[in-house]
């Protein structure tokens, strides 16, 4: 057993894991924080996407011990007390959500370019090059680039995290 110490959706915690395990695992198993999850255990799917100090990854297959000393952000950290991040009121707003299934994923890895494309104008293609790691079943992917781009036109400082 091992302790892992990190910074999960702002808040410094700790708990004891097994050198195997994945991230994903220990999210969920640890935390109960379950909205990534395992849809293919091979890091094709993107149900998994969580950020690693802001860099988007398939917590199915990223070492829990890798995120030592890490700051780690699942969806379940993006809203505020003011309310939802302005991705998950476009993701509302746009119908980007059919099942649910990818959601959280798709947000996650919408929110990685988000934060490091906000401040400039981005093409559809560039989102969804982003977005390209997350599988959709439902929507066919119209509504949630739609959605993506709403945000990306507005300029602002919702969120420097």
């Amino acid at each position: 057993m091992k302790l892992l110490s990190l910074v999960l959706n702002g808040d410094r915690v700790e708990t004891w894991i097994m050198g195997h395990e994945m991230l994903l695992e220990v999210l969920r198993e640890r935390f109960s924080l379950f909205a990534a999850r395992e849809g293919c255990g091979m890091g094709e799917c993107g149900a998994c996407t969580v950020l690693v100090d802001g860099l988007n990854v398939n917590s199915c297959l990223f070492p829990a011990l890798e995120a030592e000393g890490r700051r780690v952000e699942t969806v379940e950290g993006m809203a505020g007390a003011e309310g939802f991040h302005p991705l998950q009121q476009a993701f509302l707003d746009y119908g980007a959500s059919q099942c649910g299934f990818c959601t959280p994923g798709m947000l996650m890895s919408a929110r990685a370019f988000w934060q490091e494309n906000r401040n400039r104008k981005v093409s559809d293609t560039e989102i969804r090059r982003a977005l390209a790691g997350n599988l959709c079943r439902c929507t066919g992917y119209f509504q949630i680039v739609e959605a993506v781009r709403a945000v990306m036109a507005e300029k602002g400082d919702e969120d420097e995290g």
